[in-house]
């Protein structure tokens, strides 16, 4: 992997860590911290641990020695950027540009609009620069369980499905959603869902099990942290509704397939460790 591409995913883990604080933390003060105004905490808190959980997608990302073992990054962060600075240009009366907001807003927003313009285009640059580095994929040491590859397309097939009703429709298709959403939120929710079906498509694709640890990694982040969104926030769901308990059971499966990913490769790199120095000790 480049240098420049692992310095532009750990800039990106960075930018999402105090996008992710804005949200997270401080859900009912987007309209002094953030670059638009959310109306739901649920919404907010939700957005916040998406940022947060990217953030183990990208580090583990940039950490991997081998181009085939960190890509998986890429493509999701690029269609999240990409899809996120559409919907911001849809919608973009709605944000803090006006003189009404404080200095710092302004200054806030605008760097919102200067990220999700900047970033895409230098993913576009430094991918087509790795592309052309030689070198081959490693050979693949462990493919995924069938199990684990049927889980994966389920994710593409609701995220996709959901993920682009929202963004594309969002006046038709917010009933799809446990709780309620305007259209910026929709469609900022709906990038969040679509870039996770590519991240599972992409992760399918690999079959490779030290090639998806960062969707594991992402995937335990992502679970546990809206988990924690549903403990503050879950009265604002519609709890009579079946696409509440079917967000909840979504939640669950990600969360038990990152920790069977992030385990099951630890598990694989102890045996073997353990194999090296038996050998070095004959």
């Amino acid at each position: 992997m480049l240098p420049s591409m692992r310095r532009l995913l750990m800039v990106a883990a960075g930018l999402v860590f105090l996008a992710g604080v804005q949200l997270f933390v401080f859900p009912t003060r987007t309209e002094e911290y953030f670059s638009w105004t959310i109306a739901a905490p649920m919404t907010a808190v939700f957005l916040g641990a998406a940022y947060w959980s990217a953030v183990a997608l990208e580090l583990t990302g940039a950490q991997a020695r081998t181009w085939a073992n960190g890509r998986i990054a890429i493509p999701t962060v690029f269609v999240f950027t990409t899809l996120t600075l559409l919907a911001t240009l849809l919608h973009l009366d709605l944000f803090h540009f006006g003189a009404e907001h404080s200095p710092a807003t302004r200054a806030v927003t605008w760097l919102w609009l200067a990220i999700y313009t900047v970033v895409p285009i230098l993913m576009i640059v430094i991918t087509a620069r790795q592309r052309r580095e030689p070198g081959q994929d490693p050979p693949r040491t462990r493919r995924l369980p069938t199990w684990i590859r049927l889980v994966l397309l389920a994710l593409v097939l609701i995220f996709s499905t959901v993920g682009l009703g929202l963004f594309l429709v969002p006046d038709v298709t917010t009933s799809w959603w446990p709780w309620q959403l305007t259209p910026l939120t929709s469609r900022a929710v709906g990038a969040w869902l679509i870039s996770l079906g590519v991240a599972a498509g992409h992760a399918a694709i690999e079959d490779d099990l030290a090639r998806i640890r960062p969707l594991g990694a992402t995937a335990v982040c992502f679970g546990l942290l809206e988990a924690v969104a549903l403990l503050r926030y879950g009265r604002e769901l519609d709890w009579s509704a079946p696409a509440a308990y079917g967000y909840v059971g979504v939640l669950a499966t990600l969360l038990v397939l990152g920790l069977w990913t992030l385990r099951t490769g630890r598990a694989r790199r102890s045996g073997e460790d353990a194999g090296a120095d038996q050998n070095v000790a004959h």
